[in-house]
Order: C-alpha cells, then sequence, then structure tokens
C-alpha cells in the first residue's frame, strides 16, 4: 500500500460527546451516496443523521472535504407486535442510498420489520399572497375577498426537509439484515434469517419472494441469511451469504424463486484448524460486490476472502484480519463478541480492502502490492489534519515500544461498520458513537 494510504490525516471528524452517549446513540450503519457528496449514519435510536461535503472555496482549498451536519431525523421508532408479544427496535439495520434523478436525494432505511424511503429536499423559496389563506395559514371566508392576487416565491433561510415517500412493511417474519438497490433503478430488495423479498420502489403492499429457506420442520434449521446483495449492473443476478460460510449467486431469469442457485461459493475447512469454534467464526457477516462486478469481497469473523465471480472452487485471495485472536477465542466466545458482525468494504478501484477490528482498530488490505496496514480511530488521534500511525499487535514474547499486546486489547470498542467514497481516498469508519472521517495526505 503506498504512502498516501499508510499516513492518512483526520479531515474531520464527527464526535458525539462521551459524557452524554447513550445505547441509542451507538452508530449502527455508516453509507455514502453513489457521488460521495454525502454521508448518511443510522443509530441504534432510529435516528438518521445526514452529512454534506463542504465545497471548496477559492479562499479556504483545503477545507473541500469537510464533512458537515445536512439533516438529521427521526427514521423509526421503537413499536410492539402484540400477536406474537415482541418489541421491535427502532435501530437502523441499514441505509442504502437511490441515485439521484432530481435535486432530491432518496435514501431507504430498514429496522427489524420494516422499510421506509425517506425524500431528502431544500427549500430556500417560500410562497406568498395566496387568495383563500391568510398570512397564518387560515382559510379566509370567501364573501370578504375582494380581488385577486398572484402568490408570488419569496426567499426564506434554506431549510433541509426529510419526508417519509414510502412505507414497506409487513413482509418479514423474521429479523431484516439487509437491503439492495438493483441497478435496474425500479426495484430493491430486502433480506431477514430466511427469505429474500423482492420490491417494486413503487408499490408498497406487494413484495416477491424470491429466496425461502425456512425449512418445513424448524428444528431442520441448519443455516440463516446473515447478508445480500445485487450484482452492480446485472439486474437479474443477485448474491447471498449464509451462517455455514457459503455464498450463493442467484439469477431471477432462470425461475421466480430463486432456491436453486447459479453457483455455490464455498471454501472446505482444513481440517487441521477444526476447532469448537469452527462454526461460528465462519459464518459470513458480510458479502460485498466489487464496483466492476467482477469479484465478491466476503468477511468472516478472522479473513476477508476475495472470490472471482467466475472461479467457485475456492477464494482468490485470503486476508487475515486478526489471526492472533485465535488464541482467545474461548474468552471471545464467553463474551458474546465471536458472534460480532463485521462489514467490510472496496475502495473506488476495487484495489484495496477494508474491514473493522477491536480496539477501535481497523485494517486496509492492498491488494496489488498485497501489503496491509493497522490504524486505530481514537478521540487522541481526532485533531484535525493529525497522521495515523500504523499499529501493530504482537502475541508474546518481547513488545516493541509502539506495539500493543493482545492481552490489552479492548473487546468494547469495536469497528463494525465502515464506507469508503466511491471515487477518493475518504473513509468513514463509526467507532462506537462516534463517526471518523478520514482522508488522504493533503500537502
Amino acid at each position: 500500500m503506498d504512502e498516501e494510504i499508510d499516513t492518512r490525516k483526520i479531515n474531520n471528524s464527527f464526535l458525539r460527546d462521551h459524557n452524554y452517549a447513550t445505547e441509542a446513540d451507538i452508530i449502527s450503519t455508516v453509507e455514502f451516496n453513489s457521488t460521495g457528496e454525502l454521508l448518511a449514519t443510522g443509530d441504534k435510536g432510529g435516528r438518521v443523521v445526514v452529512f454534506q461535503r463542504e465545497q471548496e472555496s477559492k479562499n479556504q482549498p483545503h477545507r473541500r472535504g469537510e464533512y458537515n451536519v445536512y439533516s438529521t431525523f427521526q427514521s423509526h421508532e421503537p413499536e410492539f407486535d402484540y400477536l406474537k408479544s415482541l418489541e421491535i427496535e427502532e435501530k437502523i439495520n441499514k441505509i442504502r442510498w437511490l441515485p439521484q434523478q432530481n435535486a432530491a436525494y432518496f435514501l431507504l432505511s430498514t429496522n427489524d420489520k420494516t422499510v421506509k424511503l425517506w425524500k431528502i429536499s431544500e427549500r430556500d423559496k417560500r410562497p406568498e399572497g395566496y387568495n383563500l389563506k391568510d398570512e397564518e395559514g387560515r382559510i379566509r371566508d370567501p364573501t370578504t375577498i375582494t380581488s385577486l392576487r398572484v402568490p408570488v416565491l419569496r426567499p426564506m433561510d434554506l431549510m433541509v426537509e426529510a419526508t417519509p415517500r414510502r412505507i414497506f412493511s409487513n413482509a418479514h417474519t423474521y429479523h431484516i439484515n439487509s437491503i439492495s438497490v438493483n441497478s435496474d433503478h425500479e426495484t430493491y430488495m430486502s433480506t431477514d434469517d430466511l427469505r429474500i423479498n423482492l420490491w417494486n420502489l413503487e408499490i408498497t403492499n406487494r413484495s416477491f419472494n424470491i429466496v425461502d429457506i425456512k425449512p418445513a420442520n424448524m428444528e431442520e434449521l441448519t443455516e440463516v441469511i446473515t447478508a445480500a446483495e445485487f450484482h452492480p449492473n446485472q439486474c437479474n443476478t443477485f448474491v447471498y451469504s449464509s451462517s455455514k460460510g457459503s455464498i450463493r449467486l442467484c439469477d431471477m431469469r432462470t425461475s421466480a424463486l430463486c432456491d436453486n442457485h447459479s453457483k455455490l461459493f464455498e471454501e472446505p475447512e482444513d481440517p487441521s484448524n477444526r476447532s469448537f469454534f469452527s462454526e461460528i467464526i465462519s459464518s459470513i457477516s458480510d458479502v460485498k460486490f466489487s464496483h466492476s462486478g467482477r469479484y465478491l469481497m466476503t468477511r468472516d469473523y478472522l479473513t476477508v476472502k476475495v472470490w472471482d465471480v467466475n472461479m467457485e472452487s475456492k477464494p482468490l485471495e485470503t486476508y487475515q484480519v486478526h489471526d492472533y485472536l485465535r488464541s482467545k477465542l474461548c474468552s471471545l466466545y464467553e463474551n458474546d463478541c465471536i458472534f460480532d458482525k463485521f462489514e467490510c468494504v472496496w475502495n473506488g478501484t476495487d484495489s484495496v480492502l477494508m474491514t473493522g477490528s477491536y480496539n477501535n482498530f481497523f485494517r486496509m488490505f492492498d491488494r496489488n502490492t498485497k501489503r496491509d496496514v493497522t490504524l486505530e480511530a481514537s478521540r487522541e488521534n481526532s485533531k484535525p489534519r493529525a497522521i495515523l500511525k500504523p499499529r501493530k499487535v504482537c502475541v508474546g514474547g518481547k513488545r516493541r515500544k509502539d506495539e500493543i499486546s493482545v492481552d490489552s486489547l479492548d473487546f468494547s470498542k469495536k469497528i463494525l461498520h465502515t464506507a469508503w467514497h466511491p471515487n477518493e481516498n475518504i473513509i468513514a469508519v463509526a467507532a462506537t458513537n462516534n463517526l471518523y472521517i478520514f482522508q488522504d495526505k493533503v500537502n
């Protein structure tokens, strides 16, 4: 990996105050829009915060790239399912932007049960001079109207409005873990533990079930769906991953119900590494198509793998994220960290991968040079223009001055959610209730 990526400078960081942080403030998803001008985060309190990138000014060219809060709105509220006596959390599981068609922006957000389509628009003019209403908006008595006026638009302070345009509900029995917008810009899919549904963005009361792995007898259940994504430019192709460590590529042209996959990507386990935890750590927590659509990236507990869509037999590349935790699996099982679901992302050119780890570390792997780096997102590093120093973890033996011992890692600090700007080397990293935005070194 080249020097620019090794020594990234913090461009800006959005930090909520630790002293007042609650469970609801924990960020649960991060997503750039297709141009990278907007960045959305969702949290466990059901809120969506949208950041907008500053435009470059001649006076302050270095300010280009700073992200400031653009809009904040409550997307989901806590609900209660009275039939099943279950609480439905307001936590935002995923956000996906729709391609921009006009001046407004659209995004999909989902909690465990309901997907909502939001419109985010700007208003800097207001109409005045109504005939049937007075200036306060009250309806006037028609008998008092003696003349007709032409309403005019007057300038006003810029207001950003977020309005729910569609609510897609009552289609999932189990918890929604992912949503993905199709390249046809007309449909999207929502995925829960056992089923994948296909929706038309215009129709809220009907969806089509395209994958159903629920067995007739639930006692025979052996795996669940963990993530799913549409191909970036083939609207008939999608992929989903499972808790058994397999990835299935499906083609919607073959049949209405895609229970029979077109391709199966699965790596047989090395018998020498077999342990009590093998099944848990082989579960895939995230799957992403490369921007070109040629490759798939999957994240399990210890590794990131890159698969060639045309080669099912074995992964093209395997990267160890935190192999030093192999000896700690027992304690990670006891504190439930072994069930953490880390996400992974590509950079804009599909040449570098990024994924999170513990102790607020995140890892980057350069596919061309095969170099990797561990960086840390922390409040100490959050001063603007501070340079991130690569971190190293040592496993026993002598520890160098700049290394951290595997025994002193903080497992409560974890980076599960990351995002990469589609065109530039700008990344967003969610560390508990803080969002850090880093960019390449700017001279």
